[in-house]
């Protein structure tokens, strides 16, 4: 048995469904490899996390291995053995896991235990749990192989731990949460580490899939809570970690602590990332999207040239007879500062013409929001007509306080394929901007610098749909708009609670009453990057028609 090891840790993007493309990608990380005992890689790296219900096509799990078995063989040129999550079927189940591929063969194989089902996760629907897993024993070492949600709970590493594990060793598929690396190392690693006195590797994949980012942030704590290792955020990466066995056990020698990304900067990198791996996974040659003179669609444009640089990036202002010289000027300003492509297409001459097409069965009506609208719509079917003919995506900018009550227009200003800011509240919005004006974001391909004109950020923000419009005209400050939405969305609190915090109680309850009617809406709407706990879509899955009001 030998008292030191090296083991790779590579924290890898994955393109769901792409099998051959992952296995690739994994070959080439175990060739960087060469001096490691073994290379370690993320859960389901082999057929992509999360799968859905692609993960239940015979032909894919077929697929998935028939490659593993290919992997495996590569492994009898004596270089490192590959611990490989996949999806397997055992008696008829499926089951998500982990194989151990060493000296030429599928050498162990372990499935997950504790399945999540909460929030984003829908692992009971498609998989079956694996029995509490026994040790994997490698080169006469004892380690225990949990995947991803097994450390969240205790009794998996104790049952290892009581079966003679000496090193955990834990595969993850952990989608990115605003402050979740601390809850992972804080508030789950370093407590079954300690728990049991084993130390703990813990690698976790990135990039963006569908309406998840994951961050990487791969690290290693030592059996007395102690951090060894951590791994970058946002970006691949692969580490050596060298252990020894001491009188004590195995411990992971001190290796390199990187610095994770502080509040905005994890925002905004799970925003890029995100829209990134969205575009360029669905094929989409660039992006479009309307550029207005106001901060969403500003930050949007900042989010998309960092995502996919300067050349990608088509920036279209669709001016009406209410829009300002100052939108004008500053989206001119913006788009320069950005260094993309921008251009300009009035509408004036569409909304007349709809207004004309509608005067007779609008005779007698008043002007109203309806009118309002139709500019909206508008510059939707514009843009959407230059996605279609020149074949970049449309990126829609609104955000989650708009999104929250409604202020948002279906089949208008919600139209296109990715919403970068759908579940950023406004005053994530300004809080974003302000910091990439200051910063620019490791994994940015925009300019350094400003970006974004400061009149974009100070101006009271507006829909320019009407004369002198405002938004505070029909809804209470952002600040407190933020604050009411996050008690009623994210901590699920009734009316009379969130008055209790010193809210107004009728403005709590028009609140209250536009998230409910705006569910229509928000199913409606394209995806967008999760960033919180309860975002609109895979956590939180209300009814469309419902009677319960909480006041």
């Amino acid at each position: 048995m030998p008292d030191t090891l090296k083991i790779t840790l590579a924290q890898l993007n994955q393109s769901v469904g792409d099998i051959a493309g992952n296995a690739a990608a994994m070959l080439a990380a175990r060739a960087k490899a060469k001096g490691s005992d073994l290379i370690v890689f993320p859960e389901l790296q082999l057929v992509g996390y999360p799968p859905e219900d692609l993960i239940l096509k015979p032909a894919l799990i077929e697929r998935a291995a028939a490659e593993l078995e290919t992997m495996a063989q590569a492994t009898a040129d004596g270089g490192p053995a590959m611990l490989v999550g996949s999806v397997f079927i055992q008696d008829g189940a499926l089951h998500n896991g982990v194989a151990l591929l060493d000296q030429g063969k599928v050498a162990a194989i372990r499935f997950k235990h504790e399945l999540p089902n909460y929030g984003t996760f829908d692992e009971m629907r498609l998989f079956q749990p694996g029995p509490l897993p026994e040790p994997i024993i490698f080169r006469g070492i004892m380690i225990g192989v949990p995947i991803c949600e097994d450390i969240w709970q205790a009794e998996v590493c104790r049952h290892l731990a009581d079966f003679g594990a000496e090193i955990f060793i834990c595969i993850n598929g952990s989608p990115y949460e605003i402050d979740k690396d601390t809850l992972r190392i804080d508030g789950v690693a370093k407590r079954r580490a300690v728990d049991t006195g084993l130390p703990l590797a813990y690698v976790n994949r990135i990039g963006g899939q569908d309406e998840l980012v994951f961050d990487g942030a791969s690290f290693v704590v030592n059996g007395d809570g102690s951090l060894a290792v951590q791994m970058s955020d946002w970006v691949e990466e692969q580490v050596e970690t060298r252990w020894t066995k001491t009188a004590q056990g195995w411990r992971c020698d001190k290796g390199a602590v990187q610095p994770l990304a502080d509040h905005p900067e994890d925002i905004y990198s799970a925003m890029v990332l995100s829209l990134r791996d969205y575009v360029d996974r669905n094929k989409f040659p660039g992006v479009v999207l309307g550029l207005s003179g106001g901060i969403d669609s500003a930050i949007c444009a900042a989010i998309a040239v960092d995502a996919l640089g300067p050349s990608r990036v088509w920036c279209v202002m669709l001016p009406s007879r209410y829009t300002s010289t100052e939108s004008l000027v500053d989206a001119t300003e913006c788009a320069r500062l950005l260094g993309c492509r921008y251009d300009t297409i009035p509408i004036p001459d569409a909304v007349a013409a709809f207004e004309g097409m509608l005067s007779g069965v609008f005779a007698g009506a008043a002007p109203d929001i309806t009118e309002e609208n139709l500019q909206s719509r508008i510059r939707g079917v514009t843009l959407m007509a230059l996605s279609n003919k020149f074949g970049p995506m449309l990126v829609t900018t609104g955000n989650k306080s708009e999104m929250s009550v409604g202020y948002a227009t279906i089949y208008g200003d919600m139209a296109g394929g990715y919403n970068p800011l759908k579940d950023a509240y406004k005053t994530t919005v300004f809080a974003i901007s302000t910091w990439r004006n200051f910063n620019r974001p490791k994994i940015g391909l925009g300019p350094a610098g400003v970006v974004i004109p400061e009149n974009i950020i100070t101006k009271p923000p507006t829909a320019e749909l009407r004369a002198e419009q405002k938004d505070s005209d029909s809804l209470p400050p952002y600040d407190v708009l933020d604050a009411i939405l996050l008690g009623l969305v994210e901590n699920e609190k009734s009316v009379e609670q969130v008055v209790s915090e010193g809210f107004d109680r009728d403005t709590v309850v028009r609140i209250e009453r536009l998230l409910h009617l705006a569910e229509y809406k928000r199913r409606q709407a394209p995806p967008g990057v999760k960033l919180g706990t309860r975002n609109f879509g895979r956590d939180r899955r209300y009814p469309i028609t419902h009677a319960f009001r909480s006041a």
